[in-house]
């Protein structure tokens, strides 16, 4: 149905104000030291509830200005370089593919049924990629490295750093790097991205990659391995099992899904869109995350321990001891809020290395 001419008019005149707003945003962010996206999202959160925006739309517009302070140079003078990408056929292969054929570099794919080209395909790459699942990145790894040459970069970008790493110092001479990509395959681009950055040898030979990343407007964490795994447990596993087991509670109880969205709050609306998009994803690549470390899952384990704690004191109607478990943790987090709104600094962000907490395991 065409819009009534008078809504029309008003409905251009919001968009004009709404350029006008986004070029003058543009231009500060331009002016001055940019802040981090973290901050530029969490700063708004509270209005973006309160107007019934999903935080989505905003992190899109966050983004999108991001992207147009990148300068276009930063790839316009790529020297190609000879990539391989073992499980390149795979969603998240084929992004990388993508994204670095895009720029100028010669990708080639190895997968399962391609060993037998192994020496041709791997042998004169200046970077390896692996891209397998979770359970088979080890052995990968040791079946690819007697093929590479010793001045053949490679990397991993699974979800699981302290193994893969180890195995590719361990079986190969050259440089050795471990990245954990913090999204899933569906993206469009790098932007507003965080890329976790995992050193292990010989890192200046990684640097077109890592400038490669940046200048698509991805974001470099840098710790150990062993750091990494500690953070993914609480980041990764134990966030997979919330959704997982509140979208097998959904389907179980047959919850009409579009009904409950014409009248949820603006953080229904975006829990119910992270959990279809779990759901969207290969089976497989889920359940592995969960059971990637047996960390993991005593983690899981303790998770679902304190579900059901709690569950039970909701069954026995225990008010005065659901309201000391709800200020118990109100302390904690009103102790860790500073931390939580202070960003990183751009500036130092390759030389950070993170203090994590020893107190996480289970």
């Amino acid at each position: 149905m065409p819009l009534k001419s008078s809504y029309s008019d008003q409905l251009k005149k919001t968009d004009q104000s709404l350029i006008a707003l986004l070029s003058d945003r543009i231009s500060l962010l331009a002016a001055s030291e940019q802040p981090s996206l973290d901050e530029q999202l969490a700063d708004v959160a509270p209005l973006l509830a309160q107007a019934g925006i999903p935080e989505s739309v905003w992190a899109s517009v966050v983004n999108s200005c991001h992207a147009t302070l990148i300068p276009k140079s930063a790839t316009n003078h790529v020297s190609p370089r000879q990539i391989t990408i073992i499980g390149g056929r795979g969603r998240m292969g084929r992004l990388f593919k993508e994204q670095l054929s895009l720029v100028g570099h010669n990708v080639s794919v190895l997968e399962h049924e391609d060993w037998e080209y192994a020496d041709k395909l791997l042998s004169q790459a200046d970077l390896v990629v692996v891209s397998v699942p979770i359970e088979y990145t080890v052995d990968v790894i040791k079946r690819a490295a007697q093929y590479l040459a010793p001045t053949t970069a490679l990397c991993d970008i699974t979800s699981v750093k302290t193994q893969p790493t180890q195995a590719m110092l361990e079986h190969h001479s050259g440089p050795v790097m471990g990245l954990h990509p913090m999204f899933g395959p569906n993206i469009k681009s790098f932007s507003g991205q965080k890329v976790v950055m995992c050193p292990g040898r010989n890192d200046e030979s990684f640097q077109w990659l890592l400038d490669f990343l940046e200048s698509k407007g991805g974001e470099l964490i840098v710790c150990t391995p062993e750091e990494h795994d500690q953070m993914m447990v609480v980041i990764q596993a134990t966030q997979h099992f919330c959704r997982f087991s509140l979208g097998v509670f959904l389907a179980q109880v047959k919850v009409d899904i579009e009904q409950s969205l014409t009248m949820s709050t603006p953080n229904y609306r975006q829990e119910i869109d992270i959990v279809k998009r779990l759901f969207s994803q290969n089976p497989n690549l889920c359940v592995d995350i969960m059971l990637a470390t047996e960390e993991r899952c005593n983690a899981i384990s303790f998770l679902a321990n304190t579900y059901s704690r709690l569950a039970k004191l909701v069954v026995r109607k225990d008010r005065d001891a659901l309201i000391q478990e709800f200020e118990k943790t109100q302390s904690f987090f009103e102790e860790k809020i500073n931390v939580f709104i202070q960003p990183l600094n751009p500036t130092i962000q390759r030389d950070f290395k993170p203090q994590m907490h020893r107190n996480i395991s289970i």
